[in-house]
């Protein structure tokens, strides 16, 4: 739980890199996700989710 905690809040600070106009967006996307995966069970899919995570905040970052 630690560890999706401290991802949890690494993505929170990612968005504050976006513009002010998304940033709400992608807090209550992100808020939503992590509500809805909290009770993943296993280290493989605790890692492959967050490596998705991860994946998928660099592509948001590279788009704008």
């Amino acid at each position: 739980m630690e560890r999706s905690l401290r991802a949890y809040g690494g993505i929170l600070r990612l968005i504050r890199l976006l513009p002010k106009q998304t940033r709400s967006y992608y807090q209550k996307y992100a808020r939503e996700n992590f509500v809805n995966y909290r009770e993943v069970s296993g280290s493989d899919s605790m890692e492959e989710l967050l490596q998705r995570t991860y994946n998928h905040a660099c592509w948001v970052l590279k788009k704008v």
